[in-house]
């Protein structure tokens, strides 16, 4: 079988049909060859996709290859996004890839795009792998990089660096070569370089032994993951800010299965944690009080509140800015909340959480502020935003990125907390209906 014909049999294991993509592009043969495989794939597949470019600012030809990445797009008739990161010479590798990835998240948000898509292939997790075993990893590390992990999809994790080079000179492309991928003073260059020459000339099955390792590892990873769903007691919930759970249950746990649980809900929620802050993470739970919380590197914490704990990172941006949902239906984002309007008239107005009956007037979503009030549904008097939260058990470090839905004045809806007395449209009229869904 072709090589593009055996991507297009892989690619459509993955389940992206008829969605927006972003696909990373650093200018570099795999993700040239990444794109132009993207672009014959996507009339079978319905696929929109945009191309996004991030100058990291560290090598002085940087802005010449995003020109060249942006002809790239032009040329396909494809959508460019564009982030500049000016980290400079000194910028170490992992700061790169931490800025990226950042900047990459809020691009998929910003453009309604459902993954972010990456070139990374067999030849790279064989590097990730030797990297983290000499590393020291645990067990979950050594299964190196996952083919769809939260928001990103690698659909050339199957695929050998010599094809897809092979690819990128059959079909003349004109990809740049990064120096520093060359240069054995960065890590992973040594490794490729030097290192694994070296073991491939002593042990020649040194690439297909490290595959295997990564396979048991990544077994071991996905079964650590489904146990949490299954626990006795320890009640997986999705915030916005992170993922909780019943704190007394997994304070109660046996001591090494209490940070191995830590350790897979860590890797659920997206935060890079090993046994050390893991024990930071039981200390909190065995003497932390609520409210209490402990960092875990970056923007990361785990916290104690009303008697859960959350693993959640800190907002990175400002809150977005207001806007209406016009007209009698139609879909539209308010950070990582979606929301989806329409007018209907209901038979009955269920009491759901992430959904609520407005009369057909003019709506606007908006940060809440501290000394907003709603009067809530069933209640008497008006009662503070912030109480609202406290009675809903939302964690202080979740509230930050909530959305409240306005009137013409009024607050009318808290999605997921409460709702207004205000704007409650009678039984058999027409009324709005809005659903609201963290992303």
């Amino acid at each position: 079988m072709r090589f593009t014909e055996r991507f297009m049999a892989h690619l459509s294991t993955l389940e992206l049909d008829a969605r927006r993509l972003l696909i990373a592009v650093s200018g570099g043969p795999d993700s040239l060859a990444l794109l132009d495989l993207l672009v014959e794939a996507r009339t079978q597949l319905g696929l929109d996709l945009v191309v996004a470019h991030v100058d990291h600012g560290i090598h002085p030809d940087s802005g010449l290859v995003a020109q060249q990445v942006q002809m790239s797009a032009a040329r396909y008739g494809l959508p460019f996004e564009m982030g500049r990161l000016a980290l400079g010479a000194g910028a170490t590798e992992t700061e790169a890839r931490e800025h990226r990835y950042a900047w990459l998240e809020d691009a998929r948000r910003r453009t309604g795009a459902d993954w972010i898509l990456t070139a990374h292939h067999a030849d790279d997790q064989i590097e990730t792998i030797l990297m983290r075993v000499l590393a020291g990893s645990g067990p979950a590390g050594l299964a190196g990089m996952a083919p769809q992990q939260r928001r990103v999809v690698r659909p050339l994790l199957p695929f050998r660096r010599a094809e897809l080079e092979e690819y990128v000179r059959s079909a003349e492309l004109d990809p740049w070569l990064d120096p520093a991928n060359a240069d054995p003073r960065h890590q992973r260059s040594w490794i490729r370089a030097e290192l694994l020459p070296m073991l491939r000339g002593r042990l020649g099955e040194v690439d297909s032994n490290l595959l295997r390792v990564a396979h048991h590892a990544a077994a071991d990873r996905e079964a650590w993951d489904a146990v949490l769903d299954v626990l006795p007691g320890l009640d997986l919930r999705r915030e916005p800010a992170g993922i909780s759970v019943a704190a007394h249950a997994l304070g109660n746990y046996d001591s090494a299965l209490t940070q191995a649980t830590i350790l897979a809900l860590a890797r659920r929620a997206g935060c890079p944690l090993g046994p050390t802050r893991a024990q930071r993470v039981i200390s909190l739970l065995r003497s932390g009080s609520s409210g209490d919380r402990a960092p875990l590197g970056g923007l990361w914490t785990a916290e104690l509140s009303f008697g859960r704990l959350l693993i959640g990172h800190a907002p990175t941006e400002p809150p977005p800015l207001p806007w209406l949902l016009t007209h009698h239906e139609g879909t539209g984002a308010w950070g990582r909340w979606r929301f989806r309007w329409r007018a209907v008239v209901p038979e009955q107005q269920e009491r759901l959480v992430l959904s609520a009956w407005f009369t057909l007037e003019p709506l606007t979503v908006r940060a809440w502020a501290p000394g907003d009030k709603v009067r809530p549904l069933g209640g008497t008097g008006r009662r503070l935003i912030v109480r609202c939260f406290q009675d809903a058990r939302v964690p202080r470090s979740s509230r930050g990125s909530w959305p409240v839905v306005t009137g013409t004045r009024e607050i009318v809806w808290v999605p997921g907390v409460c709702r207004s007395a205000e704007w409650v449209p009678p039984a058999g009229v027409e009324a709005l209906r809005v659903d609201a869904q963290y992303a």
